[in-house]
Formats: structure tokens, sequence, C-alpha cells
């Protein structure tokens, strides 16, 4: 099964689930403001990305700039960094795409596709 961790204000989001509806695709949703990834769930997630950590963070969000979070990374472990991303769903790159063996951080019509329709 698939799970989309998204934002239902979030633009991006609502593309991304348009189109797994238009391609006739089940999935789970889970909103990343009420239902956000705990620490484990963030270090799996992480793991089955095969991204740098940091490509995580949803670096256009208010609080991600509020925090000045671009200044402070580079100096933050990756345990601070998952604690931080745990603690507040909007600091997470949205949508999410989860399936059995891959994560995607963010809409790219080309890379679900790849991802999604194989």
């Amino acid at each position: 099964m698939i799970k989309v961790y998204c934002y239902s204000k979030c633009n991006t989001c609502k593309k991304a689930l348009k189109w797994l509806d238009e391609k006739g695709i089940g999935y789970e949703a889970a909103d990343l403001k009420e239902d956000h990834p705990d620490e484990e769930m963030l270090r799996k997630l992480h793991e089955k990305s095969g991204l740098p950590l940091r490509k995580l963070f949803n670096t256009s969000g208010k609080l991600y700039r509020e925090l000045e979070l671009s200044k402070k990374l580079p100096e933050m472990t990756e345990d601070e960094m998952y604690r931080l991303l745990a603690s507040d769903g909007m600091l997470v790159k949205r949508p999410m795409l989860v399936t059995e063996d891959k994560v995607l951080a963010g809409f790219k019509e080309e890379d679900w596709e790849e991802t999604v329709l194989k």
C-alpha cells in the first residue's frame, strides 16, 4: 500500500493526490500537521529514501525560515535533525510518497510515475 504524507492546504500536495487519483492508484493519506512521522519512522523513511537527511526538510516552509534552519542545519548532528523533524510535521518535505521499497520527498511527476507505475 502506498502512503502519502501531505498537508491539506499545500497546493503541491493537492496536485500529487489528484495525480494519484487520476491514475487510479490507491493510497493512504496522512496529514503531516496532525499525524506526522515520529523519530523512529523518520529514520526508516530517510534510510529508504537514499537522500541526504537535509533533503527531508521543507526548506520553503514558514517554520523552517522562522527557525533559520538554513544556518543551523549544517552544525546539527543527525540525531538533532531527526528530533527536530519529528517535533513538527510542518518541517517535513511534502508530499512524501512511501511505497514498500522507496520514499520520494516532494512531487516530481516523472519520479512518481517511475516509482508508482513501474
